[in-house]
């Protein structure tokens, strides 16, 4: 498994490290430092701000053809600490301070009673200092060159939050949320709506669907032990816990390598349907394919959506 004990590199591996991001690196800093490992093929299932630590799901070899799939209904959790009574550019403290206001209008009431009202489904304004793109060009890009960045907003679900303390100014609460809301956003809404301002100054990402922050391994950890970096590496299966896993005997496994649609077999259908019919094949080798459940004549098969083998 060890390409060189010298340069401290490792072979390609093939699945999910949960990394506990530290705050101040780049997303892309950290999945850096795990290259050098000898990980050339590295992906991941969404960032975090340079701020912000946490969960981050690194994606290895295999893995990489992961990240829509968990992008998809991957539900997130966070803890945020808001001060009140700033504006920033970013909306929040990485930024430039805009403006300060008064916030001793401001009660532990108002503040719960907003933050209890973002449940459900939220249209949320996009950050101007952001990777979303409009025309092609990130808005932060344009933020950063003095151009006008077109406000976008997007479609979020909130699914619970919960107030963890309140010593105003400061606010630290808890929010369970779909993948791709932005909690500098919330941050910005809430002090937009207590009328004093607000800006992001922690963020830790405790869990990002299916792994939590105790399951997670520091980079300090990785760097400074690069050799026990496959003890740390979760399974493709891990990586979807609620998909079917279908076993092929030898002649449907070669007609899934060759792209072909295999049958479903009669008594998997319930399970691969009630999973949004995606399911993971595999055989005596190991995986084979993310599958996608479709009919033929009305005959239920599985036709592939990303090949796993090698």
């Amino acid at each position: 498994m060890i390409l060189s004990e010298k340069k401290q590199t490792i072979a390609q591996q093939n699945g999910v490290l949960v990394l506990d991001k530290p705050s101040g690196p780049t997303s892309n800093h950290c999945l850096m430092a795990i290259k050098r490992l000898g990980q050339k093929k590295i992906g991941h299932a969404g960032t975090l701000d340079p701020m912000a630590s946490g969960v981050l799901l690194v994606l290895l070899g295999q893995a990489t053809k992961l990240s829509g799939f968990l992008l998809q209904g991957g539900m997130k959790v966070y803890e945020a600490t808001v001060m009140l009574g700033q504006e920033s550019a970013t909306w929040d403290t990485e930024g430039e301070i805009l403006a300060s206001h008064e916030w001793s209008h401001v009660t532990p009431e108002m503040a719960a009673d907003i933050i209890s009202s973002w449940q459900g489904e939220l249209e949320q304004i996009v950050p101007p200092y952001s990777a979303a793109k409009s025309q092609g060009v990130p808005l932060y890009r344009l933020a950063r060159e003095g151009k006008d960045v077109p406000v976008k907003t997007k479609t979020v679900h909130i699914y619970h939050t919960e107030i963890l303390s309140t010593e105003l100014p400061v606010i630290r609460f808890r929010v369970k949320c779909s993948s791709g809301t932005y909690i500098r956003s919330l941050a910005h809404s809430l002090g937009m709506r207590l009328g004093c301002g607000a800006v992001l100054t922690a963020l830790t990402r405790e869990y990002s669907h299916p792994f939590s922050l105790s399951k997670s391994v520091s980079l300090d950890t990785l760097t400074s032990a690069p050799l026990d970096l496959p003890s740390y590496v979760r399974s493709i299966e891990e990586a979807l816990p609620s998909w079917p896993v279908i076993h092929l005997e030898k002649m449907p496994a070669q007609h899934v390598r060759n792209g072909r649609p295999v049958a479903c077999p009669p008594a998997s259908l319930d399970a691969v349907e009630k999973n949004n019919g995606q399911v993971l094949l595999k055989d005596d080798t190991g995986l084979l394919a993310l599958a996608k459940l479709a009919w033929d004549k009305e005959k239920p098969v599985l036709t592939v959506s990303r090949g796993l083998w090698s």
